[in-house]
């Protein structure tokens, strides 16, 4: 069994590329959704910053990370805002694929908005749209996860929810 190295603080072009890839996500969802009207782009667009609110405020207090550069470097920016929380918290949290149905619905919801647009009327630019979003939501992600974040997290060490949902052979 190889030893893999843990990251104490991760290298700025893990994060700037784990959050690149995040942004550009949002951003295409909030592209399609502006075709139904700016209101719809602009609720999405709170929709995520209340994600993103609640995963900086609830959990990268616990976090191993808090203070630290983290693979997305949220740990920092919650030390910026927040106190730090109780590490054992995060590590006895139990986490099911429902815990993960707000983050699906930020492709989700602007993967059917799209399909429903398309199927209305074809347009070249909302298909290649669809298809960096479904690109950037599977293979991106796994990406960032798989080989540049999740591989090197002390916190997987210590316990992770996310990590002993998606690797239960463990």
């Amino acid at each position: 069994m190889e030893t893999v190295k843990r990251y104490e603080n991760y290298p700025l072009w893990v994060v700037i590329l784990s959050n690149l890839v995040s942004l550009t996500i949002y951003g295409l969802g909030f592209v399609i959704l502006f075709r139904l009207g700016l209101i719809f782009s602009i609720f999405y667009l709170i929709y995520i910053f209340i994600l993103e609110y609640r995963l900086i405020r609830y959990h990268c207090i616990n976090c191993y990370y808090w203070g630290k550069t983290c693979g997305f470097g949220k740990g920092r920016l919650s030390s910026w805002i927040f106190k730090i929380g109780d590490n054992l918290s995060f590590c006895k949290k139990e986490m099911t694929f429902k815990d993960m149905i707000p983050d699906i619905l930020i492709s989700l919801i602007p993967l059917v908005v799209g399909i429903t647009l398309l199927v209305i009327k074809f347009d070249f630019i909302l298909l290649f749209t669809l298809l960096l979003l479904i690109i950037l939501t599977t293979i991106g992600n796994g990406f960032i996860r798989g080989t540049l974040t999740c591989k090197y997290c002390k916190q997987r060490e210590l316990g992770c929810p996310a990590d002993r949902l998606f690797n239960k052979e463990k």
